[in-house]
């Protein structure tokens, strides 16, 4: 199949690169071009432009930071949108607003191009093993053109609705969980230190006895030893924060926790971490702020 992929960060150039080791014909483009370059010598095309990468595309899929960034590369000059033939396949991996997805999913339709809403659960390092998680929505039609295509990517695929925002929806408030737990254990691992007790040896023994979640225990490990690449940011946990509190106001809904997440993020950002990976920011504020004064 001919793809279009566009953004190549830590998260697009491993899917890129899974759909390239399958076979198929893939397009690339990347705001910085080096990033494209790494891919062109495995058999990728570099497009010049957005709607370059759209332009003989069967599918089309997007992998890139926030909204703004969407709309750029999506409605701005040379954007893909134009691009697209009826029928084709649009399936976006990033996590993006609520609303956008909605605006999204009408201008498709309107175009007579199949959308699909398709964010991803995962570290880059999972994301080169191609065991992601991908939460999908999109009319039954689209979901079963990309499904071929999502399952080269992922270890499983859980379809949760007609509407794509529900994914995204699903995606924010997975994410939302993500740094609830992180939190959580910052501020255990606090606790356990401040009690001569070793943080490794507190989660094990919680882990053990309560939740049995490699989820726990891999975040753990992260926070504990940090990697020496980072992955996610806690800029990228601030982001998707705010849509998710933006996302709850649309329908009314109260999370006081979500409030109370947004102010240590921005406390994180205003002590110079907003660059740190996600998990070992966040227990940084965790200790800083654990001190009584």
């Amino acid at each position: 199949m001919k793809i279009g992929f566009l953004g190549l960060g830590k998260m697009g150039t491993p899917i890129a690169r899974r759909l390239l080791a399958a076979g198929h014909e893939v397009t690339v483009w990347n705001r910085t071009r080096v990033r494209s370059e790494a891919l062109a010598a495995e058999g990728a095309r570099i497009a010049a432009t957005p709607a370059d990468a759209a332009h003989e595309a069967e599918a089309v899929f997007t992998m890139v930071f926030d909204d703004a960034a969407h709309e750029q590369v999506l409605f701005g000059a040379d954007g893909v949108l134009d691009a697209l033939k009826p029928n084709t396949l649009h399936v976006s991996l990033s996590t993006i607003s609520v609303a956008l997805s909605e605006r999204l999913t009408a201008e498709h339709a309107r175009r007579g191009v199949d959308f699909v809403a398709a964010p991803v659960f995962g570290r880059p390092n999972v994301a080169e093993e191609g065991r992601l998680w991908i939460v999908v929505a999109g009319a039954a039609g689209a979901v079963a053109k990309a499904r071929p295509l999502l399952e080269l990517i992922s270890r499983g695929i859980s379809v949760v609705g007609e509407e794509p925002r529900q994914a995204h929806a699903v995606k924010l408030g997975g994410n939302f969980l993500i740094s609830s737990m992180i939190h959580g254990l910052g501020e255990s691992f606090v606790y356990a230190a401040a009690q001569g007790i070793d943080p490794g040896m507190f989660i094990e023994t919680i882990n053990s006895a309560l939740f049995q979640s490699p989820f726990y225990s891999a975040y753990a490990k992260v926070m504990l030893h940090p990697p020496e690449q980072v992955g996610a940011t806690i800029e990228l946990g601030a982001k998707d924060l705010h849509l998710l509190r933006d996302a709850a106001a649309a329908r009314g809904t109260s999370m006081s926790l979500a409030d109370q997440l947004a102010e240590v993020f921005s406390q994180a950002k205003a002590s110079g971490l907003g660059g740190e990976d996600w998990a070992v920011g966040q227990y940084r504020m965790a200790q800083r702020r654990g001190v009584l004064q």
